[in-house]
């Protein structure tokens, strides 16, 4: 017996994966991110439905990164359009224009990284943190805690320390 998943565009998958159930750009709409981005001196493009997003390091619906450009279609989940502008945003400016698919230093970075996107989920509207953790966990994002609440609330002090360091919280 099929286990029937809404999708954030109103229509089911018949999956039962829960990483189907994921908030996508499409589920929002690029302007809001958009505009997030460019307060942080990021660009966003929309890549067409079907088209290799550029600069994905995983392929198939993942965001992309190249320089300071950020590119996701409509499918693409949110919480990886904000994963990896993030990783922009955690590098000084002149490491920025330097990137292309792969932008991770170090696990500091990464952590950091993480912890951000959790917190500018906060800033797009219909999107909101707890939703953003949620589809982490969904999506298979792994922490010793067993959640990314659980990491986000107890175990993320060494991302918060990074963050206020560089000025981003």
């Amino acid at each position: 017996m099929s286990h029937w998943v809404p999708d954030v565009a109103g229509t089911t998958t018949a999956s039962g994966d829960p990483a189907d159930a994921v908030l996508r750009v499409g589920g929002i709409g690029f302007d809001g991110p958009r505009a997030l981005l460019a307060r942080h001196g990021l660009m966003l493009v929309p890549v067409a439905d079907g088209e290799a997003i550029p600069g994905s390091f995983w392929g198939d619906t993942e965001a992309g990164i190249i320089g300071t450009t950020v590119y996701a279609r409509a499918d693409t989940p949110v919480h990886s359009l904000l994963h990896e502008a993030c990783h922009l945003i955690v590098l000084p400016a002149e490491k920025r224009a330097l990137v292309h698919t792969d932008a991770t230093d170090s696990i500091e970075e990464e952590d950091a990284t993480c912890y951000l996107q959790i917190v500018l989920a906060d800033q797009l509207p219909g999107v909101g943190s707890a939703r953003l953790m949620e589809d982490m966990d969904r999506w298979g994002y792994t922490y010793r805690l067993g959640s990314t609440r659980a990491w986000f609330e107890q175990d993320a002090s060494e991302a918060r320390a990074f963050l206020r360091a560089r000025g981003l919280l």
